[in-house]
């Protein structure tokens, strides 16, 4: 809800005659419907089609607004982390995405360079640059590294 409350609802403009906060809160009630099964490997799948087109540009109007940008740089964070290839347990994701090689090797090189994921001017442009974004982007990744992912979840 941090996420939903703090940064994508203050990137939207508002829309005559609809309360957003209480819109997403109904669409959220609907996927929590138990009945709505969705396989985590396949909602992580095409990512790099995914975070472009609805999380980046939620990030470049809250760097814009002075807006928080925690939140969905903990979210690229955890994608940069399962682009890694290999989860906390040491066991082997198999990442399926159509930039799959380019990101697998950045993500690789985020222990010795921690931008490197985010360096991927095609898919972030220029966010790596930001000082905001990418402070919190380093310490959502070290806590990723830290702590198992639920404990890096609950302390964003």
């Amino acid at each position: 809800m941090r996420y939903i409350d703090e940064e994508s609802v203050p990137s939207l403009k508002p829309i005559p005659g609809v309360d957003l906060n209480r819109w997403v809160r109904t669409v959220l009630e609907r996927f929590g419907n138990p009945q709505i099964q969705d396989r985590l490997a396949r909602i992580c799948e095409d990512t790099s089609d995914h975070i472009p087109k609805f999380l980046l540009p939620v990030v470049c109007s809250q760097l814009k607004n002075g807006g928080s940008v925690a939140v969905a740089a903990a979210i690229v964070a955890s994608w940069a982390r399962y682009a890694e290839g290999v989860d906390e347990n040491g066991d082997v994701i198999d990442v399926k995405d159509p930039l799959q090689d380019v990101l697998m090797a950045a993500a690789r090189r985020q222990a010795s360079r921690p931008l490197s994921f985010v360096e991927n001017t095609t898919v972030f442009g220029d966010l790596a640059q930001s000082r905001d974004f990418s402070d919190a982007y380093i310490q959502s990744l070290s806590t990723l590294r830290r702590y198992v992912a639920r404990a890096a979840l609950r302390s964003v």
